[in-house]
C-alpha cells in the first residue's frame, strides 16, 4: 500500500476534536524567556502547553514527561501551532514551542544553486536554539524525558526539523512535518517519521527531500498528501485542515507510543486506510498571510 494517501474528514477527526477541546481546559500555556550567553546574549523564548495533571504527576517524581520540540514555519511565530501543541499536551505531552526568528536577525535570501538553496545559516541556527531550549528546560522541569524528543516542524520548520534528526539521531524518537521543503528527508528508519504534504502551487517541494513510495515503504514513513495549502497548515488555516491534521496526528502518536521506540511505523497502519468517506475540500476564504518558505 503506498504511504501517500488523501486526508479525509471521518468520526475520527470529530473525535480527536472532541477529545481535545475537553482537554483544552486542563492544558496550561506559558511562555518562557532565556538568553543565551554563547550567541551574545540571544533571546530564546518558548512556549510551554502541558497538562496541569500529568505536570503535578511529574512535579511529584511520579512520571517523566515525554517532550515534543515544536518548530515555525519562517515569518510565522512560534505560538501559532497551538493546534498541534494541544494534540501533544493532551496525549501527556510537554509541548514546546521555540521562536527561531528575531527581528534583529538579517532577512532570510533564497540562493539557487547552494545547499538548502542557502538556507543552511537560518536551519543551523534552529538546531543551535533547540539544544539551548532542551537545556533551559532541564532546569525548569527536570521531570521530562529530553533524551528522546519527538522533533515537528513546519515548513521551514520542518526542515530544521529534518537537519536536527539528522544531526542527533540518537536524540530523536519521533519526527513529525508539515510541508517541509528542503532538507531530504532521513530513510534509515531509526525513528518514525509522519509528513503532511500540501498541494499548493505556489510551494513546491525541491527534487530528492521527498524519498520513492517504495523507500518510504522500507523505512517507515508516512507521507499523508492532502488537499491543503501550504499555509493552512497553522493556527490561522481553516478548521477542517487543522481537525484532519489533528486526527491524523492523534493516530500517529498512539500508534507510535504503544509500539517499541525504534521499531518503524507498521506498513499496513490503518493510518492509511481511513475508510469509505468523503474526502475534504478546502473551503472558500479571505487568503492568509503569505509565508515565505
Amino acid at each position: 500500500m503506498k504511504r501517500g494517501i488523501i486526508v479525509l474528514v471521518s468520526a475520527g477527526v470529530l473525535a480527536v476534536a472532541g477529545y481535545v477541546t475537553a482537554s483544552k481546559w486542563a492544558i496550561r500555556h506559558e511562555t518562557l524567556r532565556f538568553h543565551d550567553a554563547s550567541r551574545e546574549n540571544r533571546l530564546v523564548e518558548v512556549d510551554i502547553a502541558v497538562r496541569r495533571d500529568k505536570e503535578m504527576q511529574a512535579d511529584a517524581g511520579m512520571i517523566k514527561l515525554p517532550v515534543a520540540i515544536l518548530n515555525h514555519g519562517n515569518t510565522v511565530k512560534f505560538t501559532e501551532y497551538s493546534f498541534l501543541a494541544n494534540v501533544f499536551a493532551a496525549r501527556g505531552y510537554m509541548a514546546v514551542s521555540i521562536q527561531h526568528d528575531l527581528p534583529s536577525d538579517p532577512p532570510m535570501v533564497t540562493k539557487v544553486g547552494e545547499l538548502y538553496v542557502g538556507r543552511l545559516p537560518q536551519i543551523q541556527r534552529g538546531v543551535a536554539n533547540i539544544k539551548f531550549a532542551v537545556e533551559q528546560m532541564r532546569e525548569v522541569q527536570p521531570n521530562a524525558d529530553y533524551d528522546h524528543l519527538t522533533i515537528v516542524g513546519h515548513s521551514m520548520g520542518g526542515d530544521i526539523t529534518m537537519y536536527f534528526a539528522k544531526q542527533y539521531p540518537d536524540e530523536v524518537r519521533k519526527v513529525v512535518t508539515l510541508d517541509n521543503l528542503r532538507v531530504p528527508f532521513i530513510t534509515n528508519g531509526k525513528f518514525k517519521i509522519l509528513s503532511f504534504r500540501s498541494r499548493d502551487p505556489q510551494f513546491k517541494t525541491d527534487p530528492g527531500v521527498l524519498p520513492s513510495d517504495d523507500v518510504c515503504e522500507k523505512a517507515g514513513i508516512t507521507v499523508v498528501k492532502t488537499d491543503f495549502q501550504h499555509n493552512d497548515m497553522r493556527d490561522t488555516g481553516p478548521d477542517e485542515a487543522k481537525s484532519s491534521i489533528q486526527a491524523m496526528l492523534d493516530k500517529f502518536l498512539a500508534d507510535a507510543d504503544s509500539s517499541s521506540d525504534l521499531a518503524p511505523v507498521k506498513t499496513k497502519s490503518p493510518l492509511t486506510d481511513p475508510g469509505p468517506v468523503a474526502p475534504y475540500a478546502p473551503t472558500a476564504q479571505a487568503p492568509a498571510k503569505q509565508l515565505t518558505h
